[in-house]
């Protein structure tokens, strides 16, 4: 019974590295199709979430079936109940990834991005696409390490971030009050996209130390993320 339940708490885990995967790869095809002004991979993008809350939907009922059945304590309840919060964050990623598919459907066939901008949204897109998947890697090996890189990491998505707004109240914009309402929200997905993937590699360093963020780095001396 117990090699059982142990096993369930392990395709939780599995889950959710699943679900970071669709993730990741759902915000590349929707900054492909942004930049691109592929209607039919952003229509795919759209309709492949879908899939992300099915798994979000099935691992919170089997959480809760745990949680019912085997009345963890200690380790084991910590790890239930960061799944969950670990699952919406993740759940969340798919969502705004198909709200950058939709921009680009709602452009269609122009692209919602000018092309000066290009070089900063594929940017953010990768740099979105690299950190899910860092925190997917985080999830798979309890690396607290890796999990307290991740809030460094997602400074380089915020100075990219700065510097899209930067381009929109400047003088010099000519794209229109349309083309900036879009740049502006496709950035702010980008931007939380990214702050989602941070919030689940420190739910890892919950999980694997019992302590938040902050009260790990205060009482190991870890550098703290700048």
């Amino acid at each position: 019974m117990r090699d059982a339940y142990h096993e369930e708490l392990d395709s939780i885990g599995d889950s959710l590295v699943e679900m970071a995967r669709l993730v990741g790869s759902a915000m590349g095809r929707a900054t492909t199709a942004l930049l691109d002004a592929d209607l039919g991979l952003a229509e795919s993008v759209i309709a492949a979430d879908e899939k992300v809350n099915t798994l979000h939907h099935d691992l919170e009922n089997r959480a809760i079936d745990l949680l019912a059945r085997q009345q963890p304590v200690a380790t084991d309840l910590r790890i239930v109940v960061t799944s969950l919060r670990m699952s919406a964050d993740l759940e969340r990623c798919g969502d705004l990834a198909r709200h950058v598919a939709k921009v680009a459907r709602l452009r269609y066939p122009a692209s919602a991005v000018p092309h000066d901008l290009h070089p900063i949204v594929l940017e953010m897109g990768q740099l979105a696409q690299r950190l899910v998947a860092k925190a997917g890697l985080v999830i798979a090996t309890k690396d607290v390490d890796a999990a307290l890189e991740l809030e460094r990491d997602d400074d380089a998505i915020d100075a990219l971030h700065r510097e899209l707004f930067a381009h929109l109240i400047d003088d010099r914009w000519q794209h229109g009050i349309e083309t900036g309402v879009d740049v502006t929200l496709v950035g702010r997905y980008y931007e939380r996209f990214a702050d989602h993937a941070v919030s689940v590699a420190k739910r890892v360093v919950y999980l694997v130390t019992g302590e938040h963020v902050d009260e790990f780095v205060a009482s190991t001396g870890t550098a703290a993320a700048e």
